[in-house]
C-alpha cells in the first residue's frame, strides 16, 4: 500500500471515530436517553432556598455522600438499595476506579476488595454479587466492571 493510501485510510478512520464520539457525547435530547447528569434545564433550585427542614437534612446527607470516595458512594448505594448478600459482599470493597465519566462507547470500572486467593479464593462468589450491585449503581450502553482481590488478581467481572 502506498504512503498516500495509508494517510487517506488513517484520515477516514479518524473521521469515523470522531463522529462516533461526538454523536454519543450529546446531551441525550435526540434519542430520549439520559446519562443521569443534571442539566441546566433540570429545574433545580437556585439561591440555596429550602422549603422545609427535611430537605436541609437530606441535602446535607447527599452532600456528604457526594464528597465521599467512589467506594463509599457505592457502599452507600448498596446499603440503601441492595439485597442482604450484596450488602455483605460490598463490605469488602476498598476502592472503585473508573466510575466517574462514561461515554457509552467502552466504559470500564475496576472494583478492588480485601479478598485474597484470586480465582481459587473465597472472593469469587461475592465478586459476582459486587458486579451485579455495581450494574444497579451505574448504567452504560457498553460497560464492563472488573472485581479484583487485595493482590490485584482477577476475581470476576460483569456488564453494567
Amino acid at each position: 500500500m502506498g504512503m498516500k493510501a495509508k494517510i487517506a485510510l488513517g484520515a477516514a478512520v479518524g473521521v469515523v471515530v470522531i463522529g462516533a464520539v461526538s454523536a454519543n457525547s450529546g446531551d441525550g435530547d435526540g434519542d430520549g436517553k439520559s446519562d443521569g447528569r443534571p442539566s441546566a434545564s433540570s429545574g433545580g433550585k437556585s439561591g440555596g432556598a429550602k422549603s422545609d427542614g427535611a430537605s436541609d437534612a437530606k441535602s446535607a446527607e447527599d452532600k456528604a455522600v457526594e464528597k465521599a470516595s467512589r467506594a463509599e458512594q457505592f457502599k452507600a448505594f448498596v446499603r440503601k438499595n441492595g439485597t442482604v448478600p450484596e450488602k455483605d459482599a460490598v463490605t469488602h470493597v476498598t476502592k472503585v476506579q473508573g466510575a466517574d465519566e462514561q461515554n457509552d462507547i467502552l466504559d470500564t470500572a475496576d472494583v478492588y476488595t480485601d479478598f485474597t486467593g484470586g480465582l481459587m479464593g473465597e472472593g469469587t462468589g461475592p465478586a459476582k454479587l459486587i458486579a451485579s450491585a455495581f450494574a444497579d449503581w451505574k448504567d452504560s450502553e457498553n460497560g464492563l466492571v472488573t472485581v479484583y482481590d487485595a493482590d490485584g488478581e482477577l476475581l470476576g467481572n460483569g456488564e453494567f
